[in-house]
């Protein structure tokens, strides 16, 4: 993979974030990381974040690279495509992290038929902490797949799905930030209306939602269970449980992802209204 050259059409956030991801997990070297983007501010901080090659051609970022991740805002991706069209071959790995754009959009938008892979990622990446889902589009192969995976896991963890669930992918984990977010600040809350000080009770909710999704993940329990090894007969938590039952904390949450998804769904079919 030392050889491989790697492009991002847009160098946002998520982008250098990735980008940084390679060279961290030495998939890639900076010489060989390059990116495009309109935005003097955003090559910039590509650059300096990277150490990568920055330009604001789009066309030759997408012709001296083998893969291709395509990521900019849904609502400048046919622009991009249409600039790219006929650009991006066979040889070519395409990897999208286009918010709601689908694959037939994309293969229509950018002719040539490169190889294909859809991904949605979310904001934990740019600690390295990423929860990602993917599929495979026309053209990928079961390499590309293998690849996919080793490049994105250098961010966090990912899963490979059929492109249906992806809008619950991003209801799920792309939104999904957010909900652990007020869910952090409810807890920071908690303790500081039983008089702890703001900085000591938001760290104590912080690493306490760190510590408790680490645990779940290294035993590999049913989050049940380990539920029930915190709530002692008669004690502190199940009365705190009985509190998160009554305020309906279980239905908001299932309800939040719903609707993310249901609103992600949504806005593909605008996005990808325009493409047809």
């Amino acid at each position: 993979m030392q050889d491989t050259n790697f492009g991002f059409i847009g160098a946002g956030r998520m982008a250098t974030a990735i980008a940084r991801g390679l060279i961290r997990a030495g998939l890639a070297t900076a010489d060989r990381i390059r990116a495009s983007d309109p935005s003097p501010a955003a090559v910039e901080n590509f650059a300096s974040a990277t150490g990568g090659e920055t330009t604001t051609d789009n066309q030759i970022v997408a012709v001296a690279s083998d893969v291709v991740f395509l990521a900019v805002k849904p609502q400048h991706v046919h622009g991009v495509m249409a600039g790219l069209h006929g650009k991006l071959t066979k040889r070519h790995l395409v990897i999208s992290i286009v918010a709601g754009t689908r694959l037939d959009a994309l293969v229509a938008g950018l002719g040539s038929h490169p190889r294909l892979v859809r991904v949605m990622p979310n904001t934990p990446c740019l600690v390295g902490r990423g929860a990602s889902g993917y599929c495979l589009g026309p053209g990928a192969t079961d390499e590309d797949a293998k690849l996919v995976a080793e490049l994105l896991s250098a961010v966090g963890v990912c899963y490979q799905v059929e492109e249906r669930l992806l809008d619950a992918v991003t209801g799920l984990s792309g939104s999904g930030p957010a909900f652990v977010f007020v869910v952090i600040e409810a807890l920071s809350d908690g303790g500081v209306r039983m008089g702890l000080p703001r900085e000591v009770a938001t760290g104590l909710a912080a690493q306490t939602v760190l510590g408790a999704a680490e645990m779940l993940l290294a035993t590999g329990e049913h989050p049940a269970k380990l539920k029930d090894q915190v709530a002692s007969p008669g004690g502190t938590t199940i009365a705190g449980l009985e509190a998160l039952e009554q305020a309906g904390l279980r239905h908001a949450l299932l309800s939040a992802v719903t609707a993310a998804t249901r609103r992600s769904i949504e806005l593909g079919a605008d996005v990808n209204g325009k493409h047809q």
